[in-house]
């Protein structure tokens, strides 16, 4: 599994080959009424059984991968340090670790060192964002009703 660092975006050869892909996947998806499914490797002749579930991530990794997206496939349940954490969020250890006392995200901690959930971090992120967007909304609105904004 590839980590944070070394994610790459996909080669425009890749990426044709995902629009390619995705249009013929998100076909047969539509198809699948199974829990479970069976696909066959063209060049083995192998026939491999797999969750349904695992084709439709595999339509969104194409999906992505045809907009020229990095993919990067985390369990939820990961768990990351609170270097990986200030680097998904973008900010320092030392303010992600004041988020951290200060309750703002959950953590465990194991021996000294403090570890939270991938799943909560891009929770805290998305929140994070969302915030910055109503901000920057309300700031153009109180501009637009001090005659401050050119439209």
């Amino acid at each position: 599994m590839e980590t944070i660092e070394n994610i790459k975006r996909p080669t425009k050869i890749e990426q044709k080959a995902a629009i390619k892909s995705y249009a013929a996947l998100s076909k047969v998806l539509l198809q699948i009424k199974e829990v479970e499914t069976e696909i066959e490797i063209e060049e083995t002749h192998d026939k491999i059984s797999i969750p349904s579930r695992a084709l439709i991530l595999l339509g969104d990794i194409l999906k992505a991968m045809s907009e020229g997206k990095p993919i990067s496939i985390v369990p939820i349940a990961t768990e990351v340090t609170t270097q990986k954490a200030a680097e998904i969020v973008g900010c320092s250890r030392p303010h992600l670790v004041k988020l951290l006392e200060e309750g703002k995200l959950e953590f465990v901690k194991v021996g000294k060192h403090r570890r939270i959930l991938f799943e909560d971090v891009i929770k805290y992120k998305q929140n994070m964002k969302e915030t910055q967007k109503k901000h920057i909304v309300d700031m153009m609105n109180h501009d637009e009703e001090l005659g401050l904004y050119d439209s």
